[in-house]
């Protein structure tokens, strides 16, 4: 007789441990084992057990497990983590499990080591993939939440979604905890019901201060300032859309004797030195508005034209709202008077709030991710070495944009309630970011060059997204580069072409035949759904917390002439006071970080046990370590800190 030790691991999940006997039966290249009780069994974290053979059974293949129930008591649910067998020969296998099993039916999990992969011929384990991809098949399955927007998971609520991708206990616990005492404390200040406009800037502060950040503070103290309009478009939540002007639009006639800049130089010398900037955002033009508490609400289109200034200071020099040139679309420049120019940039912020989180934020980083999930899930076999890559970064992604479809954008959604593009303007919208998204711009580097942003100073977005999607590429680089020898292998993997071949990658016309064009993919994925969902995510409540910098909704359309603003004019076209409690509330929910968070770099579920994945893993959490360290130095010498790539303060996927 010969002796294989097995080890159990139950998830520390709250809820994971089973009363259920359990089953278990090895099979390897040369036989199997007899189906083993794991007598005593009953779902402690660790549980070690003997199973024993007549004879060796070859290199272990995969495991049968099942659970069955015990007379006069329910079944219950069990959340297995993996299985560890130590065979006579000396040899460790690793079987990773990581699901909910709710059943007494016989599941199969095969050897973790990925390489067994590509060299899986036998016809269990051959059967266990197929088990496994038409399971996951049935789990996660495609809907069309609308046309012309990147396709969703099939689930009415969260309680559709397979148990393994929902919320943790805690983080249900704690995100029903934050959202309702944002709600009660609205309620209790009569502020979510209150249709009245504002009549001061003091009644704003007093919503205000039940809620601030440091950077909040330093926004309230700071917003009608031109450097710090000009410095959100760096590193603020929506770096994404300035870009060098190396020639004015014909619809924006800005000529040089109309603007007066720092340094003395003309407009057109400027623009020849790459220090002129524009913002466009034509992607909001003729969106049909909302009607908000029976008032007609107003979004611009506005163009804004920025200007480098000797000193580094990104400042505006030319705004105008509305795309077609007009005798009532002025065009309006510092030296107005302080209310029309003060009123031009809020509706620039508010055109922003638009643009951020319908194209930046919702589509670019929610709906992206969560295709990305659903192809990986429905296609990709467990071991295979680009489920293990990925799987991370698909935490809680189902589940909080099924949340979100549900609260935020839905008819009776907190978006489509109370913002200027909520309803039928926001699918409008969401189609022309669809159309207009290229896969290049989902390459920080590329995007950066092709927007002519490498050398403006100050941009602590592009210098720290940069260096995360080297440090990133490179651990893909070789983590990959071990699976997969050359291009031949990439093409030749099934599983992988399915993935590719999914909805997924026609979101951005790319096909993964080589290996250089697979490491890039799977290096866009990681840092879409970390990085860069992180940096637009992030500072939602520290640059929209304070409203009159971000107003989700304006109730005034914007001056047609010069000289007819007043302060009056400024609180009477800000959203009233409950749009502007919702907004906040809204603001900080989704602002607010779980316990449960897991940072950039952590691999909490142990699906690689080669040792040189194991080692570029160590390595690449080395590396993260090294620029959060490098970014916390720099930050303290910043009046305003820029942490939101801070690799320590990245979350692995879009989990809020």
């Amino acid at each position: 007789m010969v002796d294989y030790k097995v080890t159990v691991s139950t998830s520390h999940a709250t809820t994971a441990t089973t009363f259920n006997n359990v089953f278990i039966k090895l099979v390897g290249t040369d036989g199997e084992s007899e189906r083993k009780w794991l007598i005593g069994f009953r779902g402690a974290t660790v549980s070690s057990f003997t199973v024993s053979c007549p004879e060796s059974i070859g290199k272990l293949v995969l495991i049968e497990i099942d659970k069955q129930r015990l007379p006069l008591f329910p079944e219950d649910s069990w959340f297995p983590a993996k299985v560890e067998v130590k065979s006579p020969e000396g040899d460790t296998y690793t079987f990773p499990i990581y699901r909910w099993i709710t059943d007494s039916e016989v599941y199969r999990f095969r050897e973790g080591t990925g390489l067994c992969f590509f060299e899986d011929n036998h016809h269990l384990g051959r059967h266990s993939r197929q088990q496994e991809l038409k399971q996951r098949e049935e789990d996660y399955r495609w809907d069309v939440y609308a046309e012309g927007i990147p396709h969703n998971i099939k689930a009415k609520s969260p309680l559709d979604l397979p148990c393994e991708v929902r919320f943790s206990f805690t983080k249900t616990t704690e995100f029903l905890f934050t959202a309702s005492t944002g709600l009660t404390e609205l309620q209790l200040k009569g502020l979510d019901d209150c249709k009245e406009s504002w009549t001061d800037i003091d009644g704003i502060d007093r919503v205000f201060c039940c809620k601030t950040t440091p950077i909040s503070e330093y926004v309230q103290d700071h917003w009608k300032e031109d450097a710090f309009f000009g410095y959100q478009y760096l590193n603020g939540v929506n770096p994404m859309l300035i870009r060098r002007c190396t020639a004015l639009p014909s619809n924006f006639p800005v000529t040089g004797d109309m603007v007066s800049l720092r340094g003395q130089r003309s407009l057109k010398e400027e623009m020849k030195r790459g220090n002129i900037f524009l913002c466009d955002y034509k992607r909001l033009d003729g969106v049909k508005t909302n009607t908000i508490n029976g008032k007609k609400q107003y979004l611009m289109a506005p163009l804004v034209l920025l200007h480098k200034t000797p000193d580094d200071q990104l400042m505006p020099i030319a705004i105008q709202l509305k795309q077609i040139p007009a005798d009532d679309n002025p065009i309006f420049f510092p030296t107005d008077s302080e209310y029309d120019w003060l009123m031009a940039k809020i509706f620039v912020r508010s055109a922003d709030f638009s643009e951020h989180q319908l194209n930046v934020h919702l589509l670019r980083t929610h709906l992206l991710a969560e295709a990305f999930a659903v192809s990986l899930l429905h296609n990709v076999p467990m071991v295979h070495p680009l489920y293990k890559l990925l799987i991370p970064h698909t935490r809680y992604t189902l589940q909080i944009n099924n949340m979100a479809r549900l609260l935020l954008i839905s008819e009776t959604g907190v978006f489509t309630k109370f913002s200027a593009s909520g309803g039928e303007g926001m699918f409008t919208i969401l189609k022309r970011s669809m159309s207009s998204m290229t896969y290049s711009s989902l390459c920080i580097p590329e995007d950066i060059a092709e927007r002519g942003l490498e050398d403006v100073p100050n941009f602590y977005y592009r210098d720290d997204g940069l260096r995360l999607w080297d440090i990133i590429h490179r651990f893909v680089q070789g983590v990959l580069g071990y699976y997969y020898k050359n291009d031949t292998e990439v093409h030749k993997d099934s599983e992988l072409q399915t993935f590719c071949d999914d909805k997924c990658a026609h979101l951005c016309n790319i096909i993964s035949s080589t290996l250089a064009e697979l490491v890039k993919f799977v290096t866009v994925v990681i840092f879409t759904c970390s990085a860069q969902h992180a940096s637009v995510n992030t500072g939602q409540f520290d640059y929209g917390g304070w409203m009159p910098n971000t107003p989700i909704s304006l109730q005034r359309p914007p001056p047609t002439t010069k000289g007819t603003t007043s302060e009056a004019t400024m609180l009477q076209t800000l959203p009233d006071v409950n749009t502007t409690a919702q907004g906040m509330a809204t603001m900080w929910l989704l602002s607010k970080q779980s316990s449960d968070f897991v940072h950039l770099g952590r691999y909490p579920e142990d699906h690689f046990n080669e040792e040189i994945p194991c080692k570029l893993i160590k390595d690449f959490q080395g590396e993260l370590q090294v620029l959060s360290a490098a970014i916390k130095v720099r930050n303290e010498s910043l009046e305003v800190p820029y942490t939101y790539l801070d690799p320590t303060e990245v979350e692995n996927s879009v989990a809020i």
